[in-house]
């Protein structure tokens, strides 16, 4: 019997000592810095899907007006006149247009985006910007000047969270990092919607179609331009920022749907999420278990545990000794959403409910 044990124990430490070098090759990985691309100067619509009046909408508005980017033009798309959204856009007299747009199971950012395109179809480039985000002067430069490598199908960036509530609030600022984590791979590398750029040449006329099925407008401009071949390019000095007082109902109910829409562009991140996160639970579990049976050395494991929540604290806009500690969390913060996320056929966003099984 004692021996049974020393073998199952040194297989044990086996896999652990695997999980340690895997994870410890993960976490010392360079720092991600933005691809350096040449200047780009074609004209730029940016659309502005509105629905209801965000919190920081004024400033939000007014962030996007004031681009150091020479040669654009903001519009705003709304579902109706009576849209809450409707007093700060003619406050602030920017361009706007009622969502037209005729599609059965998309979503109404999705009618919103296909609606400014079918009323200005021949701009050479898009930009989608979310309402509730307040982007850098700097930021449409920086998010279109990689279209000008023909390899690149759109370029993207990810937010940083700003917490204006409680604890719930900060937790989403640093499980906001996840995002900006799966970013920096090329595997797990996907779009999002709140801050996209690509050329018009992108969205023929059976890309549209293609796009007009979708829920997630994100999810469908990274299908189109895969099946077109090209890259995805992430900005990571784009990054705009978000004002987050979210509770636990908030915090939960959000971050499933973005886990939800992220798997279903692509299983790869269900896949690579479920491996990662279950490595750096086990490998935490190991090295506490086998540091109590056998030697404090053991300790050792936590190495890669702990390296990844230092990152998370390096990727944070603005650091504090909380983001690491909450760091520590994300991975079962992380797992919980996963696997939520996995079984989720439908998602609620901005009061109305979508089917995800009847995307393309």
């Amino acid at each position: 019997m004692h021996f049974e044990v020393t073998i199952l124990n040194i297989f044990l430490l086996v896999v652990l000592l695997l999980i340690f070098a895997g994870l410890m090759a993960i976490s010392l990985r360079p720092a991600y810095r933005d691809t350096e691309f040449g200047d780009f100067t074609q004209r730029v619509l940016v659309i502005l899907p509105c629905r209801g009046k965000d919190v920081t909408l004024q400033e939000n508005i007014t962030s996007l007006m004031n681009q150091d980017y020479q040669d654009f033009r903001v519009v705003a798309v709304v579902d109706s006149l009576s849209d809450p959204a409707m007093q700060t856009i003619r406050d602030l007299k920017i361009e706007y247009i009622v969502s037209r747009s005729e599609c059965e199971h998309c979503s109404g950012k999705v009618r919103a985006i296909a609606s400014a395109i079918e009323k200005f179809p021949a701009e050479p480039v898009y930009v989608v910007a979310d309402s509730d985000a307040t982007f850098p002067r700097d930021w449409l430069s920086k998010l279109v000047k990689p279209l000008g490598s023909k390899e690149i199908g759109v370029s993207t960036t990810f937010p940083h969270f700003v917490p204006t509530g409680g604890i719930w609030s900060k937790i989403k600022s640093v499980w906001g990092l996840v995002g900006i984590g799966l970013m920096q791979a090329r595997l797990t590398r996907f779009v999002w919607g709140g801050s996209m750029a690509f050329r018009g040449e992108l969205v023929d006329p059976e890309s549209m179609e293609f796009f007009k099925k979708h829920v997630s407008d994100d999810v469908a401009i990274m299908r189109i331009v895969k099946n077109k071949g090209l890259n995805i390019c992430y900005c990571k000095t784009a990054a705009p920022v978000i004002n987050s007082p979210d509770d636990f109902k908030t915090f939960r109910e959000w971050s499933n749907r973005q886990t939800a829409l992220s798997v279903s562009a692509s299983r790869s991140i269900l896949r690579f999420g479920m491996v990662f996160y279950s490595s750096e639970i086990i490998l935490l579990a190991g090295s506490i278990i086998f540091s109590i049976l056998f030697s404090p050395l053991f300790l050792f494991l936590l190495a890669p545990y702990l390296l990844f929540a230092y990152r998370n604290l390096q990727n944070h806009h603005k650091g504090g000794p909380y983001v690491f500690l909450i760091a520590l969390l994300i991975p079962f913060i992380a797992i919980s959403n996963l696997a939520i996320a996995a079984g989720m056929k439908t998602i609620q966003w901005r009061g109305m409910e979508y089917d995800l099984t009847k995307q393309p």
